[in-house]
């Protein structure tokens, strides 16, 4: 009773882990951890994070001025101090300076400070939409290399059994040496691809798990699942794709960054004021003394220019990057409509091969077996029937995977969320 107890708890782990190891991840889960695991992503939050962080300081003073020290004392110590001629002479001195901000600059500051993450905001938006079309072209691909896997599978134990049934059918001289040695080598050259297709899914494998930052030799599947999705030409406009693109709303915010930069540099045109408070310990008899003075900096046109400088180069740096997001605009809306011209033509030559190659080369080798199975067929007939229509299944995959790698580009340039 305690071997069988034990034995099921075993039972138990071993399947538990089988669990674990073999958990299937749909795109949506992987994507999902990418988001929230994915280095590079968290770098961009903390970039922001530490950007706001700063942001909280923007309306701060500068600090004030103390001086101290002795006030118009002459270098004779003894006349410090009072006698039947004088009062005394000089005092010791202890100072305030404190200058009071444009109101109108420190807004300017503020809120040029707390604008700041914005662009960085739309960097990590235009930085997870790449990393996901590499996580989808990875996982497309994977499910792609299973379906020519599986189709390799069946083919090896189909080659198989014509392979035992020309050896057995050798033997009474039913056919013929050479055709037994092209099968073998179609197994052989099978088995080859075979290997190759299933070190490219380690390979997506380990590149899925590097995006989601977990352990690469973390085993997984994937959800078979897919689908085509059809694309609205309007979707492509120039208006639609500004508002959707995080790089070229990331030079959108540059732009607003930079007129706040403006801002400032004219608020460096205004005058500041200070105030400046002076307390004299008079030496000797004499009374003690104060200085309370106000003080306003005014710009002047030789201190101006580099403020005017400045300001014309940022209207000059705005139009360049208005000129940069018309480039980007152009440049995907054409590459978009290219793209849906492409994936439509892709979808109709997957239809074609699916719907008509593939049944008649299905009818062929049917034939061609069956006739060879009744002794009126030769089995290099059947080889060369089995290799036409397997070369339409891996045409087939190969038009599905053109067909997803043209969904996840065209997803890309949409950046569709």
């Amino acid at each position: 009773m305690r071997n069988i107890k034990k034995y099921i708890i075993i039972g138990c782990l071993i399947f538990g882990f089988a669990n674990v190891n073999g958990q299937t991840l749909s795109l949506d889960a992987v994507l999902s951890s990418i988001k929230t695991n994915n280095p590079q992503l968290k770098m961009y939050d903390a970039d922001i994070q530490s950007m706001n962080a700063a942001a909280k300081g923007a309306k701060t003073w500068m600090p004030p001025q103390i001086n101290t020290g002795l006030f118009m004392a002459p270098y004779d110590v003894k006349m410090w101090n009072a006698n039947e001629m004088n009062q005394g002479m000089g005092a010791y001195m202890l100072g305030f300076t404190q200058m009071i901000p444009n109101a109108a600059k420190l807004k300017a500051d503020s809120d040029y400070m707390n604008a700041m993450s914005s662009v960085e905001a739309e960097n990590k938006s235009y930085t997870v939409n790449q990393l996901n079309a590499v996580a989808k072209a990875n996982y497309y691909q994977w499910i792609v290399l299973d379906k020519k896997i599986k189709i390799a599978n069946d083919n090896l134990l189909l080659l198989e059994y014509m392979i035992k049934s020309m050896e057995i059918r050798y033997q009474y001289n039913m056919d013929k040496l050479p055709t037994y040695y092209k099968a073998k080598s179609q197994y052989s050259g099978l088995q080859s691809m075979l290997v190759m297709m299933q070190n490219s899914v380690s390979q997506k494998r380990i590149g899925l798990n590097t995006l989601m930052a977990r352990d690469k030799n973390t085993v997984f599947e994937i959800d078979p699942t897919y689908t085509l999705n059809e694309y609205d030409v309007m979707e492509s406009d120039s208006t639609s794709l500004s508002q959707n693109r995080s790089d070229v709303q990331a030079i959108e915010r540059t732009i607003e960054l930079n007129q706040l930069k403006i801002i400032i540099e004219k608020s460096k045109l205004l005058p500041e004021f200070g105030v400046k408070y002076d307390h004299m310990f008079a030496f000797g008899d004499r009374p003690q003394q104060f200085s309370l003075m106000g003080m306003v900096s005014i710009p002047m046109p030789w201190s101006t220019k580099m403020n005017k400088a400045t300001i014309n180069s940022i209207k000059i740096k705005n139009e360049s990057l208005e000129w940069q997001k018309q480039m980007i605009l152009n440049e995907a809306s054409g590459m978009i409509l290219g793209m849906q011209t492409e994936f439509k033509n892709l979808k109709r030559q997957y239809d074609i091969v699916e719907k008509s190659i593939i049944p008649a080369l299905r009818r062929n080798y049917d034939t061609a077996i069956l006739a060879w199975q009744n002794n009126t067929g030769d089995l290099f007939v059947v080889l060369d029937s089995w290799e036409a229509l397997n070369m339409a299944h891996i045409d087939k995959l190969d038009k599905l995977q053109a067909i997803l790698s043209t969904q996840v580009e065209i997803e890309k340039q949409l950046e569709t969320k």
